[in-house]
């Protein structure tokens, strides 16, 4: 197929990352090392992923008026020729996060407001997205939820289930994770039904349900040792979504971008161990 045109229609949070030995405890002074920021949040992470791939990349996005609004959409536009940023200006701060990884690997995430999300009332070229192989959505407007449902495959992530039921559309996939209770509803929860929803599960099989039943599909070999899980399931959202726009199905589609979630584990920044996207043969 020619060059696929993929969207990413959601929040990009300006996020610094470090390490610590330990989570915090009442009273302690923690020193957070090797600290940097990034661009990140659900649909920073997933168009991390998407932009180390030869696609036609497109972020719908909203920014805050302040330094760190001006320092995430520096980041974003320096990350190839083939991305296409279209960013609605909001008259506030933009959010930060704090995301702290342990000696184990997981991360807490501290949050200093809601993240800022695109609108279709934005003045922004929302009939792009008709034109694109696929969208993976992390917003929370209904009517650009709409909008996205016009491209040949619509990916939603499940904490955006408000959004599905007021949009009242069914995605070709919904994606979540069994470990997240904000994320792993039962199929027969969302209505109008998905064509599949998607559970990941750490390094258990994947989960596929349908109304006909549940496929599993293997998860890549874990690294020895699991450096930062952050970003990790955002990862692997960006890559399916861009093996459902090559017309690959959801089960093959997961089995590949398994390994594109597996890798930020070896690291704390998925920035720096995102691993690229190869068109599928």
């Amino acid at each position: 197929m020619t060059t696929p045109r993929i969207a990413v229609v959601g929040h990009v949070e300006h996020v610094t990352l470090g390490r610590t030995e330990g989570i915090p405890k009442s009273g302690d002074i923690v020193h957070l090392q090797d600290a940097r920021f990034l661009p990140g949040g659900g649909g920073g992470v997933a168009f991390a992923q998407l932009c180390r791939s030869d696609a036609e990349i497109h972020l719908f996005t909203a920014l805050g008026r302040d330094e760190a609004g001006r320092a995430v959409e520096e980041r974003l536009r320096a990350a190839n020729e083939r991305v296409h940023i279209h960013a609605a200006r909001r008259g506030v701060d933009h959010p930060r996060v704090v995301i702290v990884v342990d000696a184990d690997g997981h991360r807490t995430i501290i949050v200093t407001g809601s993240p800022l999300q695109p609108a279709a009332t934005d003045p922004l070229p929302w009939s792009v997205l008709a034109g694109c192989d696929a969208v993976y959505f992390t917003g929370a407007d209904p009517e650009s939820l709409r909008r996205a449902r016009a491209a040949r495959r619509l990916v939603v992530t499940a904490r955006r289930g408000a959004a599905l039921r007021a949009a009242a559309v069914a995605p070709e996939v919904v994606i979540g994770s069994v470990e997240d209770p904000r994320e792993n509803a039962p199929i027969d929860a969302y209505d109008p039904r998905p064509g599949a929803l998607v559970l990941t599960d750490g390094p258990r099989p994947v989960r596929i349900l349908r109304d006909g039943g549940t496929t599993l599909v293997d998860a890549p070999p874990a690294p020895d040792r699991v450096v930062g899980d952050y970003g990790a399931g955002d990862s692997f959202a960006g890559a399916l979504t861009f093996f459902l726009a090559h017309g690959l199905s959801v089960e093959e589609g997961c089995r590949r971008a398994g390994p594109h979630g597996a890798a930020v584990l070896r690291g704390i920044d998925p920035l720096e161990t995102q691993t690229p996207l190869v068109t599928p043969r």
